[in-house]
């Protein structure tokens, strides 16, 4: 049972450093996976532009699946932090053991069910000829993945709870590097030793790190806290509260996927080099918003412990800060981004007509940076809170009023690319303020009573 606590809260710069820098490496592992992946097939000599078009259908719709079913670190996150920040942490250590155990099931049943299904799924993005091919080849080897991340992910919640981002950071840093030097021999070879494998290549490596990212979760889980994998019954009585916020959270991710989907099958319909060009810059969207997420999962982890020891004038200080920090980050992406505008093409790819597509709108993915600051730090500031429903309903609305209606006007109006990533960032506003609004009006109030 929750209490109030009369213990304070650290929520300095050193602190939110602390939590939010290793969070921010651990957090990229999975876009680290995908661009790795594209910046390596998009180099080969057989059918580059194919074959990182295809690994970028592939990692949405890989994505997609993650982010739906990889809501169970937000989850755990909330719980255990707030049950840490009433000091009551002894009440809640079989509750991992059991969340990771239903996550790793619904993975399986993932698995199972769409591996037969790969080819038709991909069609349904436009994906066809060798395209489709590669698609369904990459794919049928890297969903076996699945799993071994969703219990990656699983893990790190229980990390974030316990308000340690140390480890998971470490067990993301061996995947990462794991996975470029896996990349680099199976998809080009090694004479004499590892054939060519090309795309699949690429899958393999995935895979591979997915796994050893899961063995080191299981090693410093179980030797570095208290929490057991041993699974105990009847289930804990917070699993409940669980399934609700995870099943809040599914429906939540499944509009923000239905905005990608439809992104990505509208890339996909304006030619090869359209949903090449496409594959760069959503990737690297996602990576610029992974790293400006290190800090939203600081405030995820601390806003939790805040609200479950009931310390709303550090609540709403915590909310200030990080809003300062966000900006700033995403801000020097841009910069960052703006001073290597043409060298990060580059890295992908060579072919002229994709470059061209992709140069037109990279400041689009760039000027939205600081935006996604604000709406990425309010949603991790939600999501510690355990306020799901919230963040259920106004992503929803953001898809169906304002990301659906505003591509498609824009796809009328011929802008292409244009028009996904303006809806994109339209989108992001749409998601961002009313959290703002709404937080500052909820909890100011409480933070001005004693």
């Amino acid at each position: 049972m929750l209490r109030k606590s009369t213990v304070s809260t650290d929520i300095s710069l050193k602190h939110i450093n602390k939590l939010a820098i290793p969070a921010l490496i651990s957090g990229i592992s999975e876009p680290i996976l995908s661009l790795t992946d594209a910046a390596i097939v998009g180099n080969v000599n057989l059918n580059p532009t194919e074959t990182l078009a295809a690994v970028g259908i592939v990692t949405t719709f890989i994505s997609m699946l993650i982010w739906v079913f990889g809501q169970t670190r937000s989850a755990i996150s909330s719980i255990v932090s707030q049950y840490v920040g009433a000091n009551n942490i002894k009440a809640v250590q079989n509750l991992p053991a059991q969340a990771i155990l239903i996550i790793t099931a619904l993975s399986l049943i993932i698995v199972l069910v769409t591996y037969p299904l790969a080819t038709s799924i991909f069609k349904l993005y436009e994906a066809s000829g060798v395209i489709l091919q590669y698609c369904a080849d990459y794919y049928k080897i890297r969903v076996f993945g699945f799993p071994f991340t969703l219990f990656t992910i699983a893990v790190f919640g229980t990390f974030r709870g316990l308000q340690n981002t140390y480890y998971p950071m470490l067990i993301a840093i061996i995947g990462a590097v794991l996975n470029i030097i896996l990349d680099m021999a199976f998809v080009y070879g090694v004479p004499n030793f590892i054939p060519e494998m090309h795309i699949k290549g690429a899958a393999y490596a995935s895979v591979i790190a997915q796994l050893i990212m899961a063995l080191f979760s299981i090693y410093f889980l179980l030797t570095k806290t208290s929490i057991s994998l041993r699974i105990n019954f009847p289930f804990h009585k917070e699993i409940n509260r669980f399934l609700i916020m995870i099943g809040n959270l599914v429906i939540r991710t499944l509009a923000l996927n239905a905005a990608l989907y439809f992104a990505t099958k509208f890339a996909t319909g304006y030619g090869k080099e359209y949903i090449a060009a496409y594959t760069i810059g959503i990737n690297l969207w996602l990576l610029g918003a992974f790293l400006i997420d290190g800090y939203g999962s600081a405030g995820n982890i601390l806003s939790g412990k805040l609200l479950g020891a009931k310390d709303y004038k550090s609540l709403i200080a915590l909310s200030n800060k990080l809003i300062k920090y966000g900006i700033s980050i995403g801000l020097l992406i841009a910069i960052i981004g703006g001073i290597l505008y043409f060298p990060i093409g580059r890295i992908f790819t060579k072919d002229p007509l994709v470059l061209k597509e992709f140069y037109r709108v990279f400041w689009l993915i760039l000027a939205m940076q600081p935006l996604c600051a604000l709406a990425f730090i309010f949603d991790s500031l939600y999501k510690g809170m355990g306020e799901m429903k919230t963040l259920r309903n106004l992503l929803l609305l953001s898809t169906i009023l304002v990301f659906i209606p505003t591509l498609y006007v824009l796809d009328a109006l011929n802008l292409k690319l244009y028009a996904v990533f303006i809806a994109f960032t339209l989108w992001i506003v749409a998601r961002g303020f009313p959290l703002i609004i709404k937080f500052r009006k909820e909890f100011l109030p409480r933070s001005q009573n004693p």
